[in-house]
């Protein structure tokens, strides 16, 4: 499932049990909840490093194959070979990434995220998003958004710790470079780190229409990560940022193709 050296992860064909195919959205949900229910209790009592946080990413994942969902993950080498903590940059999709991304890239460096203050507020979960740390902003106030991810973010990096940024005012199936802001880019700057970008396809996870994180799971649909090479900022920003949406843009575009 693992190749050259683990730069390279793709599903390996399984077979499915029976209530899996029978309602694959409750299967995994009922797992889901299972994991999280662990995973806070551990996090209540100062439990939950992350290493733990990396394994019960890992069962997130084991879940959604279990149903059937495929993982294609590339660019491994770029996470491994890049020295020192960087600002991961991504279009966002669903809630598989924020879930999935632990177990991908916590073996290779420390990281969190830059969250919206709701995640910290969710029943039971909130307790897990604040044992990672996490950078947390309004989305409604772009200005002081800017001022909390500057500070707290330039404090994680200093204490080797990589942020990952979704830069767009909300999911989206269709990716508009229009929608990306510059934070991720600023932040990166300001931090003297590299980007590496990183683009991702998880539709397969579906939006929920009343609850926006519990929505459909589709079997039989693959779910796509891609980082792509270190990308140092040598001016403004203005040009990095290009090279960020350009390549989130061609990786979609290609697994689109692909289907």
């Amino acid at each position: 499932m693992v190749e050259s050296g683990g730069v390279y992860y793709r599903t390996e064909v399984q077979k499915i049990p029976f209530l899996a195919r029978l309602c694959p959205s409750l299967y995994f949900y009922f797992k889901l909840i299972l994991i999280v229910l662990r995973s806070s209790s551990m996090a209540r009592k100062g439990m939950y490093d992350g290493e733990r946080w990396m394994m019960s990413s890992l069962e997130v994942v084991k879940s959604l194959e279990t149903v059937g969902v495929m993982l294609d993950i590339r660019g491994l080498d770029n996470l491994k070979k890049t020295e020192g903590p960087v600002v991961i940059i991504g279009n966002h999709m669903s809630m598989m990434e924020t879930v999935v991304l632990p177990w991908i890239v916590r073996p290779f460096r420390k990281v969190t995220y830059v969250i919206k203050e709701s995640l910290l507020t969710y029943p039971v979960f909130h307790h897990i998003m604040k044992s990672r740390n996490p950078i947390a902003v309004t989305r409604t106030n772009p200005r002081q958004d800017l001022k909390t991810v500057m500070s707290e973010g330039v404090e994680r990096i200093k204490n080797d710790i990589s942020v990952i940024v979704f830069p767009q005012t909300t999911r989206a199936y269709r990716f508009d470079p229009e929608q990306m802001s510059s934070i991720g880019v600023k932040l990166a700057k300001k931090a003297d780190v590299p980007i590496i970008p990183l683009a991702l396809k998880t539709d397969c996870w579906q939006n929920g229409r009343k609850l926006k994180d519990f929505g459909r799971i589709i079997p039989g649909r693959t779910a796509y990560f891609s980082f792509g090479k270190p990308i140092k900022i040598s001016g403004k920003g203005d040009v990095e940022q290009q090279l960020v949406n350009d390549f989130i843009a061609e990786e979609l575009n290609k697994w689109t193709n692909d289907e």
